[in-house]
């Protein structure tokens, strides 16, 4: 369960606007981050449940919800086992305020538009959490379960990646 803990992290970072605090962040703000990334692609996700009525978007929004639900508790888990409490950061925050932009973003289109924008917002958010991952928390990650966890992650992350691209390119037909 523990590799689950990156993929929340890397989608807190995968919103393009995001600046990276000036400090590394800790441990405890790690663990926020992948928390906070995680519970905004699962609000995202049941946004498409909501809004879509594309069959390959509500598999992959249902696919979505699932996993980040399974990372939230493996990163619950870690973070008691190892008895670090998330603390939030200017980059927990900051992901939080571009989620909602994003979200007011997505609640304002319809259909195919939607649809759309949802795909290629995924494409973009997998992206930006991978690089999050390699280039900020796993290097910055001082325990080394937690650096494992982020580590074992990357191939999940990849995976959403690819799933969301195929998704976007099935849709482009459409437009």
């Amino acid at each position: 369960m523990r590799k689950h803990v990156i993929p929340a992290v890397c989608l807190l970072f995968l919103f393009a606007g995001v600046k990276l605090q000036a400090q590394a962040p800790s441990d405890p703000q790690i663990a926020q981050i992948v928390q906070t990334a995680n519970q905004i692609d699962i609000d995202q996700a049941k946004l498409a449940l909501k809004k879509s009525s594309n069959s390959q978007v509500k598999d992959f929004a249902n696919q979505m919800v699932s996993d980040h639900q399974a990372l939230m508790k493996s990163v619950a888990d870690l973070a008691k086992k190892l008895n670090v409490t998330p603390q939030e950061s200017d980059t927990s925050k900051q992901l939080k305020q571009q989620a909602e932009d994003e979200a007011k973003k997505l609640r304002a289109l319809k259909g195919a538009d939607f649809d759309r924008e949802y795909a290629a917002h995924e494409v973009a958010f997998h992206q930006a959490v991978i690089d999050a991952a390699s280039k900020v928390l796993i290097p910055n990650a001082k325990n080394p379960e937690l650096k494992s966890a982020l580590e074992g992650a990357a191939p999940l992350l990849q995976g959403h990646k690819e799933h969301a691209q195929h998704l976007q390119e099935s849709m482009q037909g459409g437009k």
